[in-house]
């Protein structure tokens, strides 16, 4: 089964059900590393883990989906998960306003959302 790994309280609201959404307490770095378990666990990345134009330091929201298990590593998601940590390591954080989150949860709903359309 597919599973979509997210600190985004908007996405577990809006797609908790029609996969298994695995909901994180933690920063955007944090959904990455998550992300890389699974990755080196046996699934294969099924979204970006960078999508969007928004820099990892404009939003503390990320939403990510993997697949079922599938046996082997897949060498690609691996790249992939292991150079978007690299990338987000390289921003420095910025303390983004309360006022705001809303608005990025909503961008961050709408990326996942329009991947998996």
């Amino acid at each position: 089964m597919n599973i979509l790994v997210t600190n985004n309280p908007l996405v577990v609201a809006q797609f908790n059900g029609d996969f298994s959404v695995e909901h994180l307490d933690a920063s955007f770095l944090d959904v990455l590393i998550r992300v890389r378990g699974h990755v080196h666990s046996g699934r294969r990345l099924l979204t970006h883990p960078l999508s969007g134009s928004v820099k990892p330091n404009e939003t503390p929201y990320k939403s990510v989906l993997v697949s079922g298990l599938c046996g082997e590593t897949d060498e690609q998601s691996v790249r992939i998960i292991e150079e978007g940590i690299i990338a987000v390591r390289k921003f420095p954080p910025r303390d983004i306003p309360k006022h705001c989150l809303p608005d990025l949860q909503a961008v961050d709903l709408s990326l996942i959302g329009s991947a998996l359309g």
